[in-house]
């Protein structure tokens, strides 16, 4: 089953040192004239972005040599390392819509000071809203006595770009939230995420700390 999941502007809080940090000003003094254009494209693009995203959840396997998603299998062991003591994850694509792509081309030809800020602030939105989600993912798989992971994309470690086309397809995501995927594995709107978020069990020791308990075999062991 897919779920979708429509956020408002407002539950998705933008975090302007995150945004100046991808313009290339963070822990910088910004100069006044370019801070103008900063702030000026925040407020174009707040009010263009909406949050959608979709998930789904999928069982995993480890096979003697590969990992099974249930909707990919891989190899990878960077993946692996990840979902290390997971019996499922939440596999997922978020986008801010294609507004902000819209609004990057109209400022290409006559500023690419407000084009590159509009380009980092909807990298900022996009990281935010799967901030978000991830946090909703975490309370909710909590109560099921579930921890879940860093999120996890394709293009990590040695998680071939190319099993993007795999998420586009578990997730129907063209149908689902507007999203596509190119030919060269580029997905429309830019500013979108795919990324899975293993869950695994509490360890039953945690409390004592890893440096107390004998079991060093643990794969939730630090």
């Amino acid at each position: 089953m897919i779920t979708l999941k429509n956020y408002e502007k407002s539950a998705v809080p933008f975090d302007r040192p995150q945004a100046l940090r991808y313009f290339g000003y963070g822990g910088k003094e910004i100069p006044k004239e370019v801070e103008t254009t900063f702030d000026k494209c925040v407020k174009e693009a707040l009010a263009l972005c909406s949050y959608r995203v979709c998930f789904s959840v999928f069982p995993v396997k480890k096979t003697a040599d590969a990992l099974d998603l249930g909707f990919t299998v891989t190899e990878s062991e960077s993946l692996l390392n990840n979902l290390a003591g997971c019996e499922k994850a939440v596999v997922f694509a978020a986008t801010v819509g294609i507004e902000i792509d819209r609004l990057i081309t109209r400022y290409q030809s006559i500023s690419p000071l407000a084009a590159y800020a509009v380009s980092a602030i909807g990298a900022e939105r996009v990281e935010s809203l799967c901030d978000v989600f991830c946090g909703e993912i975490a309370e909710t798989y909590k109560k099921e006595g579930l921890t879940s992971r860093p999120r996890f994309s394709c293009g990590y470690g040695d998680f071939p770009i190319e099993k993007q086309r795999d998420f586009f397809l578990a997730l129907d995501c063209e149908r689902k939230i507007g999203l596509t995927l190119t030919s060269g594995l580029l997905m429309s709107p830019t500013k979108s995420v795919t990324a899975l978020i293993g869950l695994s069990k509490v360890c039953a020791n945690a409390a004592q700390g890893c440096e107390n308990c004998g079991k060093s075999d643990c794969e939730f062991r630090k």
